[in-house]
């Protein structure tokens, strides 16, 4: 519906308006750009910290080593009587290709069948990210995805020196290693999803288990 107004209670309004404009007031604009806050960077104590916390929210195993030969004797014990899927050892840290003498290792380059046969998986790992406790593995020849994606169990060889405060920090630092790389493969704990009904089913699109061995 249309009002109607008379005229003199339009100009009444106009002449309001008028009035208003001429006794407002806009606050002055500062000179110059506020400078950009600095945000603290984390040390790296606070990004391990940080980066163990997140895993054991994830229901990540972790275990915790300050030398190589206890890398190796934790990885001797988690490999115990299981088929291995593993990175090629020049890519793996510590020389934890060591333990793997007299057991039952495949790698990349064997028949994709024998490979989804394999009990567990080994990398090492190419960055791990505090914030969210995700492991970034990144491709090259010798490193195949089916490592820790095909066998049930995963475990990851992370040093403290690829722990990154976040995947900016990741980016921003190594960015001329992920421009180079083919892919990007990023796992946040074990692999997770769920049907209609909420039931969470572990292990369906990757390893139901995951277990990182975090080194000096």
């Amino acid at each position: 519906m249309e009002a109607n107004f008379s005229s003199d209670l339009k100009a009444q309004i106009l002449s309001a308006i008028r009035n208003a404009r001429s006794l407002a007031r806009l606050t002055e604009a500062k000179s110059g750009l506020s400078e950009k806050p600095v945000a603290s960077v984390p040390s790296k104590g606070e990004c391990l910290n940080r980066f163990r916390t997140e895993l054991a929210a994830l229901g990540v195993d972790t275990y915790f080593e300050e030398k190589p030969e206890a890398i190796r004797k934790r990885l001797a014990s988690l490999l115990e009587g299981k088929s291995i899927l593993s990175w090629d050892l020049d890519h793996l840290p510590y020389d934890v290709g060591e333990v793997l003498q007299d057991r039952l290792v495949l790698f990349g380059h064997d028949d994709e069948q024998e490979q989804a046969t394999a009990e567990i998986g080994l990398t090492g790992c190419d960055a791990a990210i505090a914030e969210t406790g995700s492991l970034v593995l990144i491709s090259a020849e010798g490193k195949p995805r089916t490592a820790s994606l095909l066998p049930f169990e995963y475990i990851a060889i992370v040093s403290r020196s690829e722990i990154y405060s976040s995947m900016g920090d990741f980016f921003e630092k190594r960015g001329a290693d992920i421009a180079a790389a083919s892919y990007l493969n990023i796992i946040t704990g074990p692999s997770r999803t769920a049907d209609i009904e909420l039931s969470l089913t572990l292990g369906v699109h990757g390893p139901g288990k995951v277990s990182v061995v975090i080194g000096p």
